[in-house]
């Protein structure tokens, strides 16, 4: 297998693993492809009051629970004197509330954060119920039942069908008369959400009640909603009475499931429940992060985002090399801007991402020049390489402390930035730019030292660039694509573009 083939074979693999892993936290994870998105997460609110009646007092209260729209991530609550905690039966949630010496009016809050996206149905998911019991009708409701059923079985093939077809009959603007005569005019959504159970329960068809609320932009007060959940045989599926259509609506969040009071009080009288939405606008990238973190995917429990703040903060500088470095192969294999040092104006670039791009060449070009000479007086004492170059060093530091503490004194706060200036790096410059003087001359040090700043400079545009920096944090894989693209550049032996002035004049004669 020859060098070009190999270098083909790791570069699709690199462009793939990349693209790919991003494309899959974008798509399946959430992850934001542009900084400054924002997400919607609502805060719902249940409100619980009643009047202690002297004796203790046991409030319980069915729990949200999760769909494949919405995750319940977090919860809190308020309740003066009251100690809390969440009974699990089953695959039911219950918060109970406590107390043993209450009196007079009492306040019980609950409260759920929750997020865009979440698991599998977990109504879906319930265990398979058993055969309901025979609803009691009167003569009269009875004969409308077996009226509405008879038409119902006839245009569908499957308990599913039966129960659409039941809700289109109890929702039809003009009803039938053994419709009116069960439901009445003008019946309420609870009141055709009880007709639809009691025949469904009538024809023997497991069927349960499903109430929550629908998470819009803002209300104070929001009414529970009913939905019809059946049974098919296989899971439950849900049946919205808006447009007698099987799902769940996109914002519905189920706050009771079946046949179980939706909150119970022992020892308390005049109750009453309300529920409030409220939603919020925070960062897509937060929310991609808090909704992974819940239901445990291990992509984020490996990433740079289960480290601590503070190495997030180091990584942070640290993914933004390679872009320094992409950015200096462009420059000297593609452009062919002469530099001194391979990577040294990377190195000059993160000084300039500390302290400021103006601060950061006034600060460099008095380092260097006041360096420069300094290390041309040393030169005439006739110093071997080492301990010239330990010199240069020491007198690079008391520089660093000289513009420091003058700056500090006249005001100039900027001038401190200086301690972010890589030392040895910028000793060893000093150095070489010292010997390109004396065996090139001054036009060859300005070449090389002017392409490291112009380098340096645009590396610095790119590195601090909004999108640039967003992707290579939240999104690392990309610097396999920015490796691939340097591979393929390590093979270009074309012409770089300084060099088109260069053979002009042949391009010309021809």
């Amino acid at each position: 297998m020859t060098a070009k083939l190999q270098l083909r074979i790791i570069v699709g693999i690199l462009l793939f693993v990349g693209v790919g892993l991003t494309a899959f936290k974008h798509l399946e994870l959430g992850f934001p492809l542009l900084p400054g998105t924002k997400e919607t997460v609502w805060t719902a609110e249940a409100h619980v009051s009643f009047r202690a009646t002297g004796e203790p007092v046991r409030v319980t209260l069915s729990l949200p629970v999760n769909t494949n729209n919405l995750l319940v991530v977090d919860h809190s609550t308020a309740g003066r004197g009251f100690g809390f905690h969440i009974e699990e039966e089953g695959r039911a949630r219950k918060g109970v509330w406590q107390t043993r010496n209450p009196s007079g009016e009492y306040s019980l809050y609950y409260r759920a954060r929750v997020y865009r996206g979440g698991l599998p149905d977990l109504i879906n998911a319930l265990d398979a119920p058993a055969s309901p019991e025979k609803p009691v009708f009167s003569q009269a409701e009875g004969e409308s039942a077996d009226s509405i059923l008879a038409e119902a079985y006839e245009f569908s093939a499957d308990n599913e069908g039966l129960a659409l077809r039941l809700v289109q009959s109890l929702t039809a603007q003009e009803p039938t008369p053994a419709v009116l005569a069960l439901i009445g005019e003008n019946p309420s959504r609870h009141v055709r959400v009880n007709a639809a159970l009691r025949l469904m329960h009538s024809a023997g068809i497991p069927a349960e009640r499903v109430r929550g609320i629908l998470l819009e932009e803002r209300k104070n007060s929001s009414r529970l909603t009913d939905l019809l959940a059946i049974w098919n045989g296989e899971g439950w599926h849900v049946i919205d009475f808006d447009n007698a259509q099987v799902g769940l609506p996109e914002l519905f969040l189920p706050w009771q499931f079946g046949g179980d009071a939706l909150y119970e009080i022992e020892g308390g009288v005049d109750s009453s429940i309300r529920f409030s939405v409220i939603a919020d606008q925070i960062s897509g990238r937060h929310a991609a992060v808090t909704y992974n973190t819940e239901i445990g995917s291990s992509l984020i429990d490996f990433s740079i985002l289960s480290l601590p703040v503070e190495a997030q903060n180091a990584f942070a500088t640290l993914l933004l090399i390679p872009i320094g470095a992409l950015v200096v192969v462009v420059l000297r294999n593609i452009v062919g801007l002469r530099t001194s040092g391979t990577f040294m104006p990377i190195l000059i670039a993160l000084v300039f991402v500390q302290t400021e791009l103006l601060t950061g060449l006034v600060l460099f070009l008095i380092v260097v020049s006041s360096g420069l000479v300094i290390r041309g007086y040393l030169t005439s004492l006739n110093l071997l390489l080492v301990p010239r170059i330990a010199a240069v060093l020491v007198v690079v530091i008391t520089l660093y402390i000289a513009l420091s503490v003058i700056g500090f004194r006249l005001g100039i706060s900027e001038a401190l930035s200086v301690t972010f200036f890589p030392m040895i790096i910028i000793s060893w410059t000093i150095e070489r730019m010292s010997v390109l003087v004396e065996e090139e001359g001054m036009k060859e040090v300005f070449l090389q030292g002017g392409g490291s700043l112009l380098t340096a400079v645009i590396a610095y545009l790119v590195m601090t660039n909004r999108y640039i920096s967003y992707w290579t944090f939240e999104f690392p894989e990309l610097l396999l694509v920015g490796l691939a693209i340097i591979l393929v550049i390590g093979q270009y032996t074309g012409y770089r573009l300084s060099e088109l002035r260069r053979f002009e004049p042949l391009a010309r004669k021809d």
